[in-house]
């Protein structure tokens, strides 16, 4: 009988996660929350660590904000011939909106991931008024719009005031799941890392 052990520097291990991920299905990675929750700043992050492509309703909405949500569609329907994972932060307040698009997802042959970063509503608040210049009256207004995921929906949940690395950790975990493999190969170590690693390779 072998015993490994698994030294998990948090900073590097994340690193490895990352290096090593590979997806046999894609994967739409949809975003939802309350306004100033987080979403953007994960989606942003996470798309770019694996240089998938995003689709961001409020980034259209700057050049088109009268059609903002049909322009989403669009792009995320052109993706979905892609069969690469996508990332998307779009139309997701309700529980109809959800539903419709992770019928959509599978239909294209790809599985859904909600992705739920969480922060007080306070702070939430804040973040949103100073970004946009808005009202707590319409603030508020747009956070009674939000319907919470339900469990079957199975959504991951992280903290919008975490680090992206510690948020990072949280999706890829619920990513790799009980499929998750340990490679043989460990990658070499630099100055002050641990040379025992853990990548997970996702079949």
């Amino acid at each position: 009988m072998y015993f490994l052990t698994y030294v998990f520097d948090y900073k590097f291990a994340i690193l490895s996660y990352m290096k090593h991920l590979s997806l046999t299905k894609p994967h739409v990675i949809v975003m939802v929350g309350i306004p100033g929750s987080g979403k953007t700043f994960f989606a942003e992050k996470f798309a770019d660590t694996f240089h998938a492509p995003y689709v961001s309703r409020e980034k259209i909405a700057a050049l088109a904000p009268d059609a903002a949500d049909a322009l989403a569609e669009q792009q995320l329907d052109e993706l979905l011939k892609t069969g690469k994972s996508i990332i998307f932060e779009g139309n997701t307040d309700t529980r109809v909106s959800r539903t419709d698009l992770a019928r959509k997802a599978r239909l294209a042959g790809y599985e859904v991931l909600l992705v739920w970063p969480q922060t007080d509503i306070a702070t939430a608040k804040q973040r949103t008024i100073k970004a946009y210049s808005i009202s707590s009256d319409d603030y508020d207004k747009m956070v009674r719009r939000f319907t919470p995921p339900t469990l079957p929906e199975k959504p991951v949940v992280i903290s919008g005031k975490h680090t992206y690395a510690s948020q990072a950790k949280v999706v890829l975990q619920r990513l790799s799941g009980p499929r998750a493999e340990i490679s043989t190969h460990n990658t070499p170590p630099t100055r002050g890392e641990q040379s025992t690693r853990r990548n997970v390779t996702i079949r």
